[in-house]
């Protein structure tokens, strides 16, 4: 289970983190990280126990996360 839920890598481009540094100090930073781990958790979360999409937020048809969760 463990293995299935954290299967993919994270690493963040060089290029992204000098955008974000022209706009956020370094506080913010790990703010906005720590929120954005925290939804990815939640995700993650939802998506292990299949707990459904509540609509408020809908995807694009062809979204990747959709083909995904279809098996494409």
């Amino acid at each position: 289970m463990a293995e299935a839920m954290c299967e993919r890598s994270v690493t963040v481009p060089d290029a992204v983190f000098d955008e974000v540094r022209r706009h956020f100090d370094e506080k913010a930073i790990v703010e906005l990280v720590a929120m954005i781990a925290l939804e990815n958790m939640r995700a993650r979360f939802n998506r292990a126990i299949e707990i459904p999409n509540d609509g408020l937020c809908a995807l694009p048809a062809d979204h990747p996360a959709l083909r995904a969760a279809v098996g494409k």
